[in-house]
């Protein structure tokens, strides 16, 4: 034993230097965290004399804790999310946080590897949901369901290398709405980027734009270009990195990795740097290759009906055909978006740079189909908001605004002028929360006024019921409004809908 603490306090004396070290060398603060992390657990392991245990008090790595002022900010955006998806008429629906892990295999390319196995404990192969939307394409099948608008909040997993201050976990929510159905041509798709262009604008995180591709377009466009049909995903998945890394990192990774010959690494060069609106549409259905190819047809003229959509919706100026999107999940078909946050442009660069994706999604009618016995399709096309970095990017900008949030929404606080009011105030409370009025009150039997108004202003709540022996006498409540601070007597049998009328509340 003596000799294994030895070798623990050794290791904790190396860890120790070592968290120094990258301090000294203003490492980034990820891998300081880690180091630290690593610290903490050989302290709890080596323990402490008094022979209690100590516990690495700790969230799991890619995971965090969320505290009221966190929570309330998640409440916010979810709640501007959840009122876009019903106003456009869908129903909610919720799945198991676990399914069997054959549902989740081979749908995902070579992201596979990212999801989370489970030990087998009740003779099922079981794995973490990595995404909400395979959950769903199973629901269909599985209750036969050909016809469905729908949303689903939850959260998923995958087994990432975490970036957590760029709002990637291991642990994190999804926001989906999905159409599911037969309907005619671009209808459903058009309404979903309708669906990102009302939220983004909604939630005022900035000027945003979403790219639009085809992966018909990109499979006529890897066609004509001369990649073997074998190498279609394998090389979709590279393309798919041009929004983080230069073409010609790309070009290296298709030519030197995967064996594309340069001829055909060039040809896609030339594709995807092109970017543009239904005019870019218009000059590629004329491209003397791309033209010859039936699924980039199909895609192309799928894409100038869209365009013709979004710009009825009024929403074309912020949408840009991209041939450079290639979102690499294997189960999309048609259609496929996503929503990127720019950055304030200025006098020195030509175009806006991009924060990051907030928001992706696409057409996916095979999906179901590969539950089904019969193979069946139904025809499917959605969104996913990025809700993890939405969340980031409002805490910055709510820090850096100083602006003091809420984290509760009481209505009033019951107070007291006097001493030996607490029956009193218990009564009054009682029949405000019997009317449905959100109100607190000092759990202290003579509280003084001043630490009662105090209260209020600390924790932002915007009236004060106060009652005195004189209030009493009278059958009135003083009504302060902490803001102001004017006060005035209120009938007691309308107390209650004066506080209603005050804060807004039918």
């Amino acid at each position: 034993m003596a000799a294994e603490a030895a070798e623990l306090a050794e290791a904790l004396r190396l860890q120790a230097d070592t968290v120094r070290r990258l301090k000294q060398e203003r490492a980034g603060t990820e891998e300081v965290a880690e180091q630290v992390a690593k610290l903490l657990e050989l302290k709890a392991r080596l323990g402490v004399d008094d022979g209690r245990p100590r516990f690495l008090l700790k969230t799991p790595k890619g995971t965090r804790d969320y505290g009221p002022k966190q929570m309330a900010i998640r409440e916010r955006v979810f709640s501007t999310i959840i009122s876009c998806f019903k106003r456009h008429g869908a129903e909610v629906i919720d799945t198991p946080v676990f399914e069997l892990k054959e549902t989740l295999t081979g749908k995902y390319g070579e992201d596979s590897k990212l999801i989370y196995d489970l030990k087998d404990q009740g003779g099922e192969l079981l794995s973490l949901r990595y995404d909400l939307t395979v959950p769903f394409a199973r629901y269909l099948a599985m209750n036969k369901i050909t016809n469905i608008k729908r949303y689903h909040i939850a959260k998923v997993y995958r087994r990432d290398n975490p970036a957590m201050t760029r709002g990637r976990y291991r642990e994190f929510y999804q926001c989906d709405f999905d159409i599911a159905g037969q309907f005619d041509p671009m209808i459903p798709d058009a309404e979903c980027l309708k669906i990102v262009y009302e939220i983004l604008s909604a939630l005022q995180l900035g000027d945003f734009l979403v790219k639009v591709n085809d992966r018909r377009i990109l499979d006529g466009m890897f066609a004509v270009c001369g990649v073997p049909d074998n190498k279609f995903r394998t090389i979709c998945s590279s393309v798919d990195k041009l929004d983080k890394v230069m073409w010609e990192d790309v070009r290296s990774e298709i030519v030197g990795e995967k064996g594309l010959s340069t001829e055909a690494a060039d040809c896609i060069g030339e594709y995807v740097r092109l970017h543009g609106g239904l005019d870019l549409v218009e000059e590629l259905l004329q491209d003397p290759k791309l033209s010859q190819n039936k699924l980039a047809r199909e895609g192309l003229a799928d894409m100038k009906l869209l365009f013709e959509y979004l710009m009825l919706f009024g929403i074309a100026d912020k949408i840009s055909f991209d041939l450079s999107l290639a979102r690499g999940l294997d189960y999309y078909t048609g259609v496929i978006y996503e929503a990127v946050l720019l950055q304030q442009q200025n006098d020195h660069v030509e175009e806006p740079a991009t924060v990051g994706s907030v928001a992706g999604g696409g057409r996916y009618d095979g999906l179901v189909g590969m539950f089904d016995p019969k193979g069946k399709k139904v025809p499917c096309v959605g969104v996913s908001i990025g809700i993890e970095r939405i969340f980031s990017l409002m805490e910055q900008k709510m820090e850096a605004s100083e602006e003091k949030i809420r984290t509760t929404d009481t209505q009033v606080l019951v107070a007291s002028a006097q001493k030996k009011l607490l029956e009193e105030r218990l009564k009054l409370i009682s029949e405000l929360w019997d009317s449905g009025i959100k109100a607190e009150m000092l759990y202290k039997k003579n509280p003084k006024l001043l630490n009662q108004l105090q209260y209020c202003e600390d924790t932002g709540i915007p009236l004060v019921a106060i009652i005195g022996e004189q209030e009493l006498k009278d059958g009135v409540v003083k009504l302060r409004d902490v803001a102001t601070r004017e006060e005035v007597d209120i009938r007691r049998e309308n107390l209650v809908e004066e506080i209603k009328k005050r804060t807004c509340q039918p």
